[in-house]
């Protein structure tokens, strides 16, 4: 049997909506739920600029390694989730 080829995305939730609207965007790579038309503006923003640098790098969100993901995501300005311990 033939193993099934796994799809990476980028995932973005947007927690401060509070206006009644369901926010959703789905492009290459990455999809998007929620948050407020400024947040939800936002995560489109650094999804697509995340999109470009792994263009300029010749490599899908597949093939990066964890190392090459913080590398973009700190150089577009993403800020890493803060560890629970």
């Amino acid at each position: 049997m033939a193993k099934e080829k796994r799809k990476s995305y980028l995932l973005g939730l947007g927690l401060d909506g509070k206006d009644g609207h369901r926010r959703v965007t789905r492009g290459h790579n990455f999809r998007l739920y929620g948050g407020s038309e400024e947040t939800h503006s936002v995560m489109q923003e650094k999804a697509i600029k995340f999109n470009e640098e792994l263009k300029k790098k010749g490599k899908s969100l597949d093939e990066v390694s964890g190392r090459e993901f913080k590398d973009i995501a700190e150089n577009i300005g993403l800020k890493p989730f803060p560890r629970q311990n």
